[in-house]
């Protein structure tokens, strides 16, 4: 195995660790508003597969782009479905005794 392997294993393994620990500790109340934001942030990933889909270095990096756009929508898409709804929880509701219907 090359050094520069070695290395770029060594560095995928801390940064999953070092994630798994950061949002561990995340309290349950955060975790829907910051994995929303996290989502809707994501569209930054979904214009570079954008571009590096347009560009032309072969096939590979065609489909790989590809992925990566189908990848990306979903999470953005699914970031702003959670903070719709997330924010419906805070709207009021109309009182028992209201008609809805005037």
């Amino acid at each position: 195995m090359s050094e520069t392997l070695i290395v770029m294993v060594t560095v995928f393994m801390l940064a999953a660790f070092v994630g798994v620990e950061v949002i561990s500790k995340v309290p349950t109340t955060l975790h829907t508003p910051l994995m929303s934001g996290t989502n809707a942030i994501h569209g930054i990933v979904l214009v570079g597969a954008i571009l590096i889909t347009g560009s032309n270095h072969g096939t590979l990096t065609n489909v790989l782009g590809a992925i990566a756009v189908a990848f990306s929508t979903i999470n953005v898409v699914g970031g702003f479905l959670v903070t719709d709804r997330m924010l419906e929880m805070f709207k009021k509701r109309p009182a028992a005794g209201d008609d809805e219907s005037k």
